[in-house]
């Protein structure tokens, strides 16, 4: 009832074997967990059970160097037991026994070939591998290390790249670096799902960490750097792909220095209460951060805290505003291009150069929904943190 009383167009569900343009979107966010977890499979059910779509077990920086064979032993243990327990693989919706799509983070080519061998019939669970300090050097061999591995399983394996080198940050490198890596995905296109931006990396090679009332895009440094990836990978013309967004390190915060980011208004009445808690909890930057994210281009986002996730998710809903605008800058009628006035006679939409924003929208309209006509994230928020 909850969800009928939100929503104009409900999500579509999909599961591992729907097409990549769909998955890239459907990501969300992207939970990431260190693989050492004891009780890896039952988190990897419970989250699914809250809402995660997507989920990273991660092998790299999360872990220690001396845990990595402990871990991959971990690993490949979760994986059968969620096998025996009968988890279908990538699927969305509220079907029991469906797991989130899940990614393994290695830290060498050869850990993806040995995890699908070891994996054996319970690597029908596995959707693919995130590759962390992706260059063009580096990348190549992990994707010839996927396309082995997808050879041997006889099932499709994405790759999700990390872009976070010190190549790819540094100004005199930066455009070698940013060709390099879009000749090597180019090459592998099939098999790119999405690159995603490791940004505490970009802020580590200059001894910066943000605080919890700033953005990624308040610190110039990185924001320079998602503007030239995006700028190069993100492109609208059919030669981009999806760039996920940065993760939200914070998760409570200490001590404010700066007010609150949201406004009242929005929260009046019964609201102000989930207001108050979002501020608690340190999630008014991080709903700031998703809302630049998308004006910057990105979609989705990486999380490490399951306390996100609601958000990324309802943010990520279509208004109806929207909707109604992408619906009639796509009507068939305009496709020789023209200017009209939009449904809510509140803005001017241009076919021709607004057409790629359109498509974009509609395309997370499908995967995410299309809120009704007097429904705000607010709502969509409270409705997620309730049940997430």
């Amino acid at each position: 009832m909850v969800r009928n009383g939100l929503f104009h167009q409900e999500p579509a569900e999909f599961g591992a074997d729907s097409p990549a343009r769909t998955l890239a979107v459907a990501l969300g966010a992207t939970l990431y967990s260190p693989a050492t977890r004891p009780a890896l499979a039952r988190d990897i059910l419970k989250q699914a059970e809250r809402g995660v779509v997507s989920m990273v077990l991660c092998l790299e920086d999360s872990i220690g160097d001396d845990e990595v064979a402990g871990a991959e032993e971990n690993l490949v243990r979760q994986f059968a037991e969620l096998a025996a327990a009968g988890a279908a693989a990538g699927a969305a919706g509220p079907e029991g026994g469906c797991v989130p799509l899940l990614f393994v983070r290695v830290r060498e080519p050869r850990q993806i070939t040995d995890l699908v061998r070891r994996l054996g019939p319970a690597g029908r669970l596995l959707s693919g591998f995130v590759l962390p300090k992706f260059t063009e050097e580096r990348g190549v061999p992990f994707l010839e290390a996927l396309t082995e591995a997808e050879n041997a399983c006889g099932r499709r394996l994405f790759a999700m790249p990390v872009l976070e080198s010190p190549e790819l940050l540094h100004l005199e490198t930066r455009t070698e670096t940013l060709a390099g890596i879009a000749r090597t995905v180019e090459k592998y296109r099939d098999r790119v799902l999405a690159l995603r931006l490791g940004v505490t990396d970009f802020c580590s090679a200059y001894g910066l960490r943000r605080a919890p009332d700033m953005t990624a895009y308040d610190v110039q440094l990185v924001a320079s750097v998602i503007a030239d990836v995006v700028n190069v990978l993100g492109r609208a013309d059919g030669s981009g792909f999806t760039v996920t967004g940065p993760v939200w390190e914070y998760f409570r915060v200490p001590e404010r220095m700066f007010k609150p980011q949201l406004r009242r208004s929005p929260f009046a009445g019964p609201a102000e209460a989930l207001r108050t808690a979002l501020i608690r909890h340190d999630m008014d930057g991080l709903l700031r951060e998703i809302q630049l994210d998308r004006a910057n281009g990105l979609q989705g986002k990486t999380c490490i805290h399951p306390s996100h996730v609601a958000p990324v998710h309802a943010l990520s809903v279509v208004s109806h505003e929207e909707f109604s605008d992408a619906q009639d800058i796509l009507r068939p009628e305009r496709d020789g291009g023209g200017v009209l006035r939009s449904a809510y006679t509140n803005k001017m939409n241009e076919v021709k150069p607004h057409r790629a924003w359109a498509e974009r929208t509609l395309l997370r309209a499908e995967v995410f929904g299309v809120a009704r006509e007097d429904v705000s994230f607010v709502e969509l928020l409270a409705a997620g943190v309730q049940t997430g």
